[in-house]
């Protein structure tokens, strides 16, 4: 995984781990790599990943069964949703605003080639 300096790598692996989830290629209540797995899986340390567990768990996202490792929690999929809209909203979308104001675009202008990145991408 190539990490970004503009944000933490904690967040950057639960970006990651929200996608697998949104994705379903991690489901509800099945079991997800472990800290270490997980932390061999993306080079980093296994402290890193820790943390990135604990801030999913606040999230509601994950939960931990003592013992047995760490599951995809049942609503996962509108926790990770809300989670990324948040910081999407927060933080990409006022720079794409920018963006777009410095090129005088318009959102009409955006949308078939929206339609055109999800046709490509995800159908």
């Amino acid at each position: 995984m190539q990490f970004r300096e503009s944000q933490a790598i904690y967040l950057q692996i639960a970006d990651y781990v929200c996608e697998k989830i949104l994705l379903k290629e991690w489901k509800a209540e099945e079991r997800i790599p472990s800290v270490r797995e997980l932390a061999v899986q993306l080079e980093v340390n296994p402290n890193t990943v820790m943390r990135t567990f604990e801030f999913l768990q606040q999230q509601e996202i994950i939960y931990n069964q003592r013992g047995i490792g760490y599951f995809v929690s049942p609503g996962a999929v509108k926790s990770a949703i809300q989670y990324r809209k948040n910081e999407f909203t927060e933080k990409d979308l006022p720079q794409v605003f920018r963006n777009m104001y410095l090129l005088d675009m318009d959102i009409e202008e955006l949308k078939p080639r929206f339609e055109k990145f999800k046709k490509q991408h995800f159908e």
